[in-house]
């Protein structure tokens, strides 16, 4: 368990986990490989934005605590213009421009899920 949470919090890699190396582990190590898939992935926040299944419609930036507080057009619906928001939308794809402001980093790791829930396309994920 206590490898597990390491794992979970990327202070470990799976490879040091010697037993899973050993003969008659192999289905065990490809099952774990699969699920820590898009935790590796994932920012220090939990966010993983797919910018393949991304619409471009902006709910993130609307939705977004942070940008509405920094640009409060934002909310609106307007572009934000700095490089003080979490998200913009740009070529027609949403990007996330500024992770350090995002309510989910550290320090404040508050568990805010708004963006996900607002995205219309499925292209943000929370682990």
């Amino acid at each position: 368990m206590a490898f597990a949470t390491r794992l979970a919090l990327r202070e470990v890699s799976l490879e040091e986990c010697t037993p899973l190396a050993e003969p008659g582990f192999e289905e065990q190590l490809t099952k774990l490989q699969e699920m820590i898939a898009p935790l590796l992935t994932a920012e220090e926040t939990g966010i993983k934005l797919d910018e393949e299944k991304c619409s471009g419609c902006g709910n993130c930036v609307v939705v977004c605590p942070v940008d509405a507080k920094t640009e409060h057009d934002t909310a609106f619906g307007k572009a934000a213009r700095t490089g003080e928001t979490v998200f913009r939308v740009e070529n027609g794809i949403a990007l996330i421009i500024n992770l350090s402001k995002c309510r989910r980093f550290p320090p404040d790791r508050v568990n805010c899920r708004v963006c996900e829930q607002g995205c219309s396309a499925g292209a943000i994920e929370i682990w």
